[in-house]
């Protein structure tokens, strides 16, 4: 989903932050209280990857089933710790240092590779279902942050239904000096094996309601041919390519903003302006493997507002980010960019000369 339009201002961040931390659920649960710490502000747009990829090389291996509960993000009175796998190792990384090696000495410590390095010795405390509750060290007790548990979740200012109608008579905005005529078509009808997983057909999104009536994904066609050509070079690598949005009308714009809370509305496209799924030039994206047919895992879901969502957040496994890169190094090198807060989404390269466009999925499939 796109989020954020322009670039974030210090002071939006401050407000992303605060909002994150407060205002956050997952299931009904607080994901950040506001005594939880402040997430790494934004990145800046991320240069796109050379052109050369790990993918010429095998995917780094599995870690050991006992680590991945581990693996994740913990806070202690404002402050970060990030445990992840690199090259075979466990790391710890507090805040913005550098990261260190550690080992699971048992099922209930962490210990450094050196003797001497006391703040890296953790007490670890399970909840009691047997998950990771916090890591208990000479410093203090540093908590789980509950990301990754689901589907992220806000408490919606209007339910779909109270909107639909409203939002079906709303003006869009002027489509814009646009210079292409608009050219939807559907990806299902040019690859069958391109799988769709599209979470606003459906109620598991951000927002829990459904929006579109067919879960269906759209692009402009130039968007769509370099999609495709994407996702056949990805089979070579056993993976193929599953689409959870693509265009989206004006008037699903409109609702998730009027939707959302004011301290989440950095996270929702302003209808004013339009987004570019409302152009039909961006696509939400994720990897599938070919041979079982389920959805690889990422270092972040998809729509967790979290730094974890970022294409260059370094944590989680190698073999997730080899992944996520995998993804975008196939996508950039077709013309798409990757939106710097989500690994996920993409945005086709002259996006700026289609039209807004505001028209239901119904309507489409009359005019084909």
């Amino acid at each position: 989903m796109s989020t954020i339009n322009a670039v974030v201002t210090a002071a939006a961040r401050s407000a992303f932050r605060f909002a994150h931390d407060a205002s956050l659920v997952v299931a009904g649960l607080v994901v950040l209280s506001g005594a939880a710490c402040r997430a790494a502000p934004p990145p800046p747009p991320p240069p796109p990857l050379p052109a050369r990829h790990a993918a010429s090389a095998a995917a780094p291996v599995p870690v050991p089933a006992a680590w991945l509960p581990l693996i994740g993000e913990y806070a202690r009175d404002g402050r970060h710790l990030t445990l992840l796998e690199e090259a075979g190792v466990l790391r710890v990384r507090i805040d913005s240092s550098p990261p260190r090696t550690v080992r699971l000495e048992d099922r209930d410590s962490l210990l450094p590779l050196r003797a001497d390095s006391a703040v890296l010795r953790f007490a670890i405390e399970r909840a009691a279902d047997g998950g990771i509750a916090a890591l208990v060290g000479t410093a203090g007790r540093w908590a789980r942050r509950p990301l990754g548990a689901g589907t992220f979740r806000i408490t919606p200012l209007h339910t779909a239904a109270e909107l639909r109608v409203a939002a079906l008579s709303a003006t869009s905005p002027p489509a814009g000096a646009h210079t292409v005529s608009p050219d939807l078509v559907e990806l299902a009808t040019l690859d069958s094996t391109m799988r769709l997983d599209i979470r606003y057909a459906t109620t598991n999104n951000f927002m829990g309601e459904r929006f579109y009536d067919a879960p269906q994904a759209f692009l402009q066609r130039p968007a769509a041919e370099a999609l495709i050509r994407a996702h056949r070079r990805l089979a070579a690598l056993g993976y193929g390519l599953l689409i959870h949005d693509a265009y989206r009308p004006w008037y699903v714009t409109w609702m998730f903003w009027q939707a959302t809370p004011d301290s989440l509305k950095l996270f929702v496209a302003d209808p004013a302006g339009g987004s570019r799924h409302n152009r039909g030039a961006a696509v939400d994206v994720t990897l599938y493997d070919l041979a079982s047919g389920t959805p690889v895992t990422m270092p972040s879901g998809y729509d967790e507002f979290s730094e974890r969502a970022y294409p260059d957040y370094p944590g989680g496994t190698s073999r997730q980010r080899w992944h996520r890169d995998l993804l975008r190094a196939t996508l950039e090198a077709e013309g798409f960019h990757v939106y710097q807060y989500e690994w996920w989404h993409f945005d086709f390269e002259g996006w700026e000369r289609y039209p807004i466009l505001n028209l239901p999925f119904a309507m489409i499939r009359q005019e084909r």
